[in-house]
């Protein structure tokens, strides 16, 4: 949120260039990720019932996977567009537009996938949304706008504090789940419960940057640069939200798997 300004919002309303690029880069980013993480869950996580305690774990799994294909672009694409040698001003815009969308459109998008296959609750995912996405980047704007010079100086660091608090993240859900790394597989002798996860994990990324690309460079004609940003922006996601978002609406800690191996 320090790192934006007012400006960064009107220029999406008023530059003629960006006005078409903008709303099909976010719809691409909260269509196909999410129809990605749908399709890849149900098929393979949604099934799974743990050989040992015969609960349906799957159910968590699916959760957790279409928390994080509804999860907006993290700020990491940036830095990979510019890698890329993608449009890093559109791919700014794009992250600012899918993150503040994110705390309607993430609760409204996973009820409505996850539907009666997991309990949860639209209003607990909306007030979570709102507490670790609207509000800090409402704080940080407004910090921006009322305070530069110290938001100048704290952005130095916010980088690397950013890293480590993703690291502690989700390295505290992989150790929570450790007994989970030595259980039965799901495909004896060929598939391991982890190993299953990464895989849903990979392709549903996968899905998102091929489709993220071919819908905007031969569907709607756009240049080859606009092209890889959107593809960036769709298939890169904020997986450390997704798993906050599952401790934060009391989801089981299963659930927390996908988005941290995303992370």
């Amino acid at each position: 949120g320090m790192t934006l300004e007012r400006t960064d919002f009107t220029n999406i309303l008023t530059s003629s260039q960006q006005r078409t690029s903008i709303p099909i880069g976010v719809l691409c980013q909260f269509l196909l990720m999410p129809l990605s993480a749908s399709i890849i869950g149900r098929t393979f996580l949604l099934p799974y019932i743990d050989p040992i305690t015969k609960a349906h774990a799957g159910k968590h799994l699916f959760l957790g996977l279409v928390l994080v294909g509804c999860s907006p672009g993290g700020t990491a694409s940036n830095l990979v567009s510019l890698i890329a040698g993608a449009d890093v001003a559109l791919s700014v815009l794009l992250t600012a537009c899918s993150t503040v969308l994110a705390s309607v459109v993430t609760p409204l998008l996973t009820k409505f996938i996850v539907g009666s296959a997991v309990p949860v609750s639209g209003m607990a995912l909306c007030a979570a949304c709102a507490k670790v996405v609207l509000a800090p980047v409402a704080g940080g704007v407004m910090l921006n706008e009322y305070l530069p010079r110290l938001c100048k100086w704290v952005s130095r660091w916010t980088p690397f504090a950013s890293v480590v608090l993703v690291s502690l993240i989700c390295g505290g859900v992989v150790a929570n789940n450790a007994s989970m790394w030595m259980g039965n597989p799901v495909v004896p002798g060929v598939l391991s419960l982890p190993a299953l996860i990464l895989l849903t994990v990979i392709v549903t990324h996968s899905l998102g940057f091929a489709a993220g690309y071919l819908v905007p460079k031969h569907v709607f004609k756009f240049p080859e640069r606009t092209a890889r940003t959107i593809s960036i922006e769709t298939g890169m996601q904020n997986s450390a939200l997704a798993v906050v978002l599952a401790k934060s609406i009391g989801a089981d800690p299963i659930s927390y798997l996908p988005g941290a191996l995303s992370a």
